[in-house]
């Protein structure tokens, strides 16, 4: 017989990404704070991470898209990892990044399904579920960083651009903002189309965004497409959300 467990009074998720280990820390169902660190280059308890212990270890609950870093926190006493496999979503593939399954439930749990997603991390991804909960699919492309910092580290001579406070001229007359003209305007674009065929389908659904470098994609896209920025949702906790869910769900022996 099996019965459902709530959550820990106090416990820990963590996201294990493509670039940055992402926090959050709960008191019971409620996310109270959230913060990054770099990724580890040996195991936290021999770096000697003292708040991770306090008075005794906190439970934490790990999911994580880059294999060798989950294998550092193997030895923590009280982590407990999410896969993919248990999430309460249909059509789910086996290669899908378990941060993507993560983000599009929690924002369909807090906001309603359909739910569209879109994380803008070092990818830029879109994961799309319908009312059922049954995956529809998605798109990954370079994210923002990445096509910024490529443009720079493989070519000879164009420099390094950091993103513009604002939309930059289409037609640019230096290299930095051409650069800078090419990449936005070219993701902006994409956006749209990817969000107007969505919703073409799936006239009802929600679409959200999360990931670290939504507020300069949502800046440019205001400006550009103010139309379809207006339909997106900021949840810059959905990932956090997916788990609370799956921390709260999840069923254990009587």
């Amino acid at each position: 017989m099996m019965k459902l467990r709530s959550h820990p009074r106090n416990w820990l998720g963590l996201m294990i990404g493509n670039s940055r280990l992402h926090w959050g820390k709960f008191q019971g169902e409620t996310l109270v704070e959230t913060w990054e660190t770099q990724h580890l280059n040996q195991s936290p308890l021999e770096m000697g991470w003292s708040w991770l212990n306090q008075i005794s270890p906190v439970p934490l609950f790990i999911a994580s898209v880059v294999p060798e870093q989950m294998q550092l926190w193997q030895n923590y006493p009280k982590a407990e990892i999410i896969t993919l496999e248990q999430l309460p979503l249909g059509g789910l593939y086996p290669t899908l990044g378990i941060d993507r399954g993560l983000a599009v439930l929690g924002a369909g749990n807090q906001l309603g399904f359909p739910m569209l997603v879109i994380d803008a991390g070092t990818a830029l991804t879109l994961t799309g579920v319908n009312q059922n909960r049954q995956l529809i699919g998605g798109a990954i492309l370079p994210g923002l960083g990445l096509q910024f910092s490529c443009v720079a580290n493989r070519t000879a001579t164009l420099p390094q651009v950091a993103f513009p406070e604002s939309l930059p001229q289409r037609w640019s007359l230096n290299t930095s903002e051409a650069i800078a003209s090419g990449i936005i305007y070219s993701i902006i674009a994409g956006l749209r189309e990817f969000i107007a065929a969505w919703c073409q389908e799936l006239p009802h659904s929600k679409i959200s965004i999360t990931g670290g470098d939504r507020i300069p994609l949502m800046t440019y896209l205001n400006s550009q497409y103010p139309e379809i920025a207006g339909l997106i949702l900021d949840t810059p906790e959905a990932i956090f959300w997916g788990m609370s869910a799956m921390v709260r769900d999840r069923n254990v022996p009587s």
